[in-house]
């Protein structure tokens, strides 16, 4: 509903207050104006009635005995008075006068026991039976709603009439008809001039009224001035109070005080609210407080993922409006605050089976409950996050072992190689079967070399070459590199990728190799051909990669292995290639995951940051090697 201003309703308040008074006045003068108009019709016909009364009254009473007229025939007695009055020159001379005598007098006539006329001031009428009409004696007593509803109604005819007596018994009437057609003509310039006057007081009283109140209410217009400015920050609070010694002085004066304490309120609101505002943000957690009353006063983000509500609609709503009754979530909620229960921590699977924890806390003070807090967090992702965990702890335990191995076995190696140097050069002439043996040593002593380089750069701290790229552009790169073993392999590579661009800021060489080695184990997975699909895209502040094979999937009692150091199922195979995939994407606060259905194929989904576009730059840095950094 619209809210109106002070100023609106002092304006308004003061017309109504005039409309009703114009209205109530100009409704009296016009009731009265209409009574006394209907009564002056009334009297016109009432009067000229009696006139024709007083006139036809000695025709009625002629004697008729002289005459051949049988007195016990009525008929015969009402023609032989009908002949008198047709011929009476009085009666006949003010009938002619009637019309003339008033715009409302329509007719006036005689008429017998029957309603016959016997004179008329139309003789087209003569001899006819005439219809009885309505007494307007009624309109007049009748009530001022009935008389507007003549006047505003259909035009119509009304009669006047005056009985007439021959010899004390009844010979007929006076019928003077009376039209309302001349009544409204009279009525109209007065009802328009009533209108005049009310609609022109009613202007006048707007203009008055906007005057008067902008003059009483300039004063709070500048106290509205000086709020406004206060609690936007744009006007400093006066430090001295105001002089003026009036209810204006007194009321600048608290509401200097007022802003001094907002101001210092407003400091403090700010800090915590940013505060607050930034911590609720960066939750991965659903968070939910609620008052003592149970009203949601304070609602993070990430709720929105968990009860499938905007935020804002949650805002000051009780948890029955919130969660439905019907759903499990929802049940156990709701029970646990109607019964003031607290959740500890409690897992429930949901109707679409995913799994989220709860846990709700009620908050008191000495004894008295003050609110609740629930908690909602996705069960599969601190499963999932616990999993890389312990994968990045188990990485970083291998790290060290094997950083201590090969530190232990590149000393013995190196002496071997230098000893069997010595050897060959000190045996001049060798037999060739002493010969093929010694070959044998050198070529497995320099593959045992390589073994261990490769454990000694894997648990190196790795010097990142960081430079801002489109992840685009290494992408088509990864897929060209692949394209030679995809075709041995009979794989088409298919390609998707968004058509904005995708800054990120990594070194180009580890992170093309780590998704290089995703396509290559794609490709090699696939035995009998087929499609490998990569498609690259931008997914909040992050950018995501897939990589899915139509391959024979990844077994479920070695899927919390395949990320392990020389763990491998591949004939040839060296079982780094994951490992060290991970390790970059971990190197780059970035994430690696997969999802295998078994024989339907395996998806790699790589995560990295994006940055905002700022051109292309170089900057080392150095990750130990036993470092854990997790999306």
């Amino acid at each position: 509903m619209l809210a109106l201003r002070l100023k609106t309703k002092l304006v308004i308040a003061i017309t109504g207050m005039v409309l009703v008074i114009v209205a109530t006045l100009s409704t009296v003068y016009l009731f009265q104006v209409v009574r006394e108009s209907v009564q002056g019709v009334y009297d016109d016909g009432y009067f000229i009635s009696h006139e024709i009364f007083y006139v036809a009254r000695e025709p009625l009473e002629v004697d008729l005995s002289n005459t051949k007229v049988d007195l016990n025939d009525p008929k015969q007695i009402e023609d032989a008075i009908e002949e008198v009055l047709g011929t009476d020159s009085a009666v006949n001379a003010l009938l002619d006068s009637v019309i003339t005598y008033s715009p409302d007098i329509q007719y006036a006539t005689i008429t017998g026991i029957d309603g016959r006329a016997l004179v008329h001031t139309s003789p087209s009428f003569l001899g006819k039976t005439l219809k009885a009409r309505d007494d307007f004696h009624s309109i007049v007593t009748g009530g001022i709603w009935k008389q507007l509803k003549v006047i505003y109604g259909p035009a119509q005819v009304y009669d006047v009439s005056l009985p007439l007596l021959r010899n004390d018994i009844p010979f007929g009437e006076v019928r003077v008809g009376v039209s309302t057609v001349f009544l409204k003509d009279q009525l109209r310039p007065v009802m328009r001039g009533a209108l005049i006057f009310s609609g022109s007081s009613i202007v006048i009283c707007l203009v008055l009224a906007a005057g008067l109140s902008n003059f009483a209410l300039r004063p709070l217009a500048a106290i509205s001035r000086r709020l406004d400015l206060i609690s936007s920050g744009q006007m400093e609070v006066a430090e001295t109070p105001s002089k003026r010694v009036d209810e204006y002085g007194a009321v600048s004066s608290k509401i200097d005080r007022l802003g001094r304490q907002m101001r210092d309120v407003k400091e403090v609101f700010s800090a915590l609210k940013e505060n607050l505002d930034q911590m609720m943000a960066n939750l991965q957690d659903g968070v939910m407080l609620f008052t003592s009353d149970f009203k949601a006063v304070l609602v993070s983000a990430s709720a929105e993922r968990f009860v499938g509500k905007p935020r804002g609609d949650m805002l000051g709503c009780h948890p029955a409006e919130i969660f439905l009754e019907e759903s499990r979530l929802g049940h156990a909620i709701l029970e646990a605050l109607a019964a003031h229960r607290p959740i500890p921590q409690e897992e429930i699977e949901m109707e679409n089976g995913r799994r989220i924890q709860i846990s709700l806390d009620f908050i008191e003070e000495h004894g008295e409950r003050i609110g609740a807090l629930l908690t909602l967090r996705d069960a599969e992702s601190v499963h999932r996050i616990e999993d890389e965990i312990e994968l990045s702890r188990r990485l970083a335990a291998i790290g060290r072992l094997t950083s201590g191995v090969a530190h232990e076995v590149k000393n013995p190696i190196n002496a071997i190689v230098v000893h069997l140097e010595v050897l060959r050069q000190k045996l001049h002439q060798v037999d060739p079967d002493t010969r093929r043996h010694m070959d044998v040593i050198g070529a497995e002593i320099r593959r045992l070399d390589r073994v261990v380089q490769t454990l000694v750069d894997f648990t190196r701290p790795v010097e990142l070459r960081l430079v801002e790229i489109d992840l685009r552009r290494l992408v088509d790169d990864v897929a060209t590199l692949a394209s030679p073993e995809a075709e041995r392999h009979h794989v088409h590579i298919e390609r998707q990728s968004s058509a904005d661009p995708l800054p990120v800021r990594v070194d180009a060489d580890l992170v093309k190799q780590a998704i290089l080695n995703i396509v290559l184990n794609g490709v090699q997975a696939m035995s009998e051909g087929g499609s490998l699909h990569m498609n690259s895209r931008r997914e909040g502040d992050g950018a995501i990669i897939t990589v899915r094979d139509e391959g024979p999937g990844i077994p479920a009692e070695i899927r919390d292995k395949i990320y392990n150091l020389y763990f491998t199922t591949k004939k040839g195979g060296t079982g780094i290639g994951l490992s060290m995939a991970y390790r970059v994407l971990q190197l780059h606060n970035g994430s690696l995951e997969f999802d295998s259905t078994e024989g339907s194929g395996v998806t790699f989904t790589l995560r990295l940051p994006l940055v905002e576009s700022g051109g292309v730059s170089e900057q080392p840095a150095t990750a130990p090697a036993d470092s854990v950094k997790m999306a």
